[in-house]
């Protein structure tokens, strides 16, 4: 039976006041409530990077594809994109795509955190299918299918 690991990284450097500030920032933000939804996002990020270093090494079209496929649905790259973009993506680009802050963003919610109360309570639906999950990456077409409370579109 082989051993489950986490793909969380663990902080190296505790007490360093810059990371501290910057994270609590975008905890602040992105209404996150643990440390653990930024380090799953930092996760997501390393694995598209080290699918974007492995490809640099050697090319391999049909890898290129389904990781430009993924980044494009996912609305995080346009459609003339490079390695190169895709090692530019920042931790925002991923906060970005989660349903808590595009539910905020469509005007559904005054703040943040009153997105997460909408999306945990069950009043956000996709696609006619509810979604209890705030850390949902939305994907591009997924996005004009957002209905709150089931009655409609943003105010």
């Amino acid at each position: 039976m082989r051993k489950i690991r986490s793909k969380i990284k663990p902080v190296i450097d505790h007490w360093n006041e810059e990371r501290i500030a910057s994270e609590r920032a975008l905890m602040n933000k992105y209404g996150l409530r643990r440390k653990k939804e930024l380090r799953i996002a930092e996760a997501i990020l390393r694995g598209f990077r080290s699918q974007a270093k492995q490809l640099l090494t050697k090319a391999d079209e049909t890898r290129k594809k389904v990781l430009f496929g993924k980044l494009q649905s996912l609305n995080m790259l346009g459609a003339d994109q490079t390695l190169d973009d895709v090692l530019a993506l920042s931790l925002e680009n991923i906060l970005e795509r989660r349903l808590q802050t595009v539910v905020n963003k469509k005007g559904f919610a005054k703040t943040v955190k009153q997105s997460r109360q909408m999306i945990t309570h069950g009043r956000v639906y996709i696609s006619s299918r509810k979604m209890t999950f705030p850390s949902y990456l939305v994907r591009k077409a997924e996005e004009d299918t957002i209905i709150v409370n089931g009655l409609g579109e943003a105010k």
